[in-house]
């Protein structure tokens, strides 16, 4: 057994203060030691994209990023979507069947929700933010087309 290792971290708004084994990755603690399994572990070696999540507002592969690199950040899962209402991006993705087995899902949820809190999303964005994913469902066209119209409610002005 290694070493534990404090780690001070915010975990969807939450401040969580806790010792963790240095050997823990970002993906292991946020299931086993928040609770939240929205983020999926596929690979565990960074291809599949299934377990990304923010960390100050970046989307990064958490089954590669041990939890004591997160020390000291804001970290977002695809729990910080939920609301009463299903959000725009939430919506786009239902409305265009851009998921079938939902297993990669949450990963592409938070890579499009970082890519609509950046500077404006052009296609190439969302083409090369989604090629960072792996699905094996939809073919991805449904996937891109959700992003883009989501990109695209952001744009319009309020009523």
């Amino acid at each position: 057994m290694s070493a534990a290792v404090s780690l001070e971290v915010t975990v969807n708004g939450a401040t969580i203060d806790t010792r963790v084994d240095a050997r823990t990755t970002l993906a292991d603690f946020i299931r086993d030691g928040c609770g939240l399994v929205g983020t999926k572990i596929g690979c565990e070696h960074g291809v599949c994209g299934s377990c990304t999540v923010l960390v100050d507002d970046l989307p990064v592969r958490s089954c590669l990023m041990l939890a004591a690199s997160a020390h000291g950040s804001s970290v977002r899962t695809v729990e910080s979507l939920a609301g009463e209402e299903l959000s725009d991006l939430q919506c786009s993705f239902r409305d265009h069947h851009a998921l079938q087995c939902g297993f990669c899902t949450p990963g592409l949820l938070m890579t499009a929700q970082a890519l609509l809190e950046s500077s404006e999303a052009e296609e190439i964005d969302v083409r090369e933010a989604v090629s960072a994913h792996v699905c094996r469902c939809t073919g991805y066209e449904p996937i891109i087309a959700a992003i883009e119209a989501a990109v695209g409610l952001r744009r319009e002005p309020a009523p």
